[in-house]
């Protein structure tokens, strides 16, 4: 069954190379929304950012948080919360905001070499399944305030949460994703050392794993995952991993596939998703037309994938396949940026990448 209306999707400008990237990714979205026959978006732009505290005195507005409730799905760009004034430097950032708001658990990070670039790895073809709403991440294991405290000047104490239902919930997920895939899972954990919570991580990922008895299942300790990935990362499938972890995986993994600029990801939960680049906000080129939008783009193809997989749309998830295969087609003729030692700019880049989705790659 196909949605029975144009998707209605939020975007969020942000900043630094935000501005740039965010309208290139609406305009191949638009694309392959059109070559694969489906309505076009209807999109809405939201206030975010240093320009949001500006105009309305906070960097994600209430009104923002509220149009964004009854949208399909979101785009987001970069934020440079470090270089905001206070009180607004010490608050959770945007993102954190937005994804603690809407529960947003699971972080789908892929990684994957392009042909014609300059990876590391160019073999590298895995998804890495991040628990976005605990673990050691401060701003998120409490519900309010965080995890972290300094009872004296001298101390500094932080927390990390691990429950079950958190856990349950990310290793479904990632044994899900496996089947669409490889059907192979690698659970990441320190379980060795932090015998309770990490334990707790590992074992509740293998209880879901019995559910799941076509996947293929190992598990490595966080130190030994990233020599593994190094050595052999085009060996791994789906990785399900807690919230730092599975961060610092994703930027080893991305920089393995290519670079950062090129790192994809989603935050979703059951029913709510949010497309954000991996990477920040780049503010040394900003407005310079020299910014990579391949991440950008990337996570919007894949907000297209999970709209359409939820409402059994076939037509987004063509489209979703024709933003990828135009992304990687544009590479592999040679296009590319600066980053990637290309010569193209932002909006060359872009035109590249549109006319290939409109032509089918």
């Amino acid at each position: 069954m196909t949605t029975p209306r144009p998707y209605r999707l939020g975007v969020m400008l942000g900043d630094g190379i935000g501005p740039e990237i965010v309208p290139a990714s609406v305009h191949v979205v638009d694309a392959a929304l059109a070559a694969a026959g489906a309505e076009p978006a209807e999109w809405q732009e939201l206030p975010l950012g240093a320009s949001a505290i500006d105009e309305h005195g906070s960097a994600i507005p209430e009104s923002t948080l509220s149009a964004l409730a009854e949208l399909d799905g979101w785009l987001l760009g970069p934020h440079d919360s470090a270089a905001y004034p206070e009180p607004f430097r010490s608050r959770l950032n945007p993102s954190g905001a937005i994804r603690k708001h809407f529960d947003l658990y699971a972080n789908i990070r892929p990684a994957r070499g392009f042909e014609g670039g300059e990876a590391i790895a160019p073999d590298t073809d895995l998804v890495i399944v991040r628990e976005n709403t605990e673990g050691f991440y401060a701003d998120r294991n409490t519900f309010a305030g965080t995890g972290e405290y300094m009872p004296t000047p001298d101390v500094a104490i932080a927390m990390g949460v691990f429950t079950r239902p958190a856990i349950e919930r990310i290793a479904r997920a990632a044994f899900a994703l496996a089947r669409r895939r490889r059907h192979e899972v690698t659970i990441v954990h320190k379980a060795n050392v932090l015998q309770l919570s990490s334990g707790l991580f590992r074992r509740v990922c293998l209880e879901v794993a019995e559910d799941h008895p076509d996947v293929a299942v190992d598990d490595l300790h966080i130190d030994a995952m990233t020599v593994h990935l190094l050595r052999r990362a085009g060996a791994f499938d789906v990785v399900v991993a807690e919230n730092m972890f599975g961060d610092i995986l994703s930027d080893l993994a991305g920089e393995l596939a290519g670079s950062l600029g090129t790192a994809p990801s989603i935050n979703a939960s059951d029913d709510r998703c949010m497309a954000q680049a991996a990477h920040g906000s780049a503010p040394d080129i900003a407005g310079r037309g020299l910014a990579n939008p391949i991440a950008m783009i990337l996570s919007s193809g894949m907000l297209l994938d999970w709209l359409g997989r939820r409402h059994g749309d076939d037509r987004a998830v063509d489209a979703a396949v024709r933003v990828e295969d135009g992304v990687r087609a544009a590479v592999r003729a040679g296009v590319s940026t600066r980053d990637l030692g290309g010569e193209a700019s932002t909006d060359e880049f872009t035109d590249a990448v549109v006319e290939r989705v409109g032509a089918g790659a």
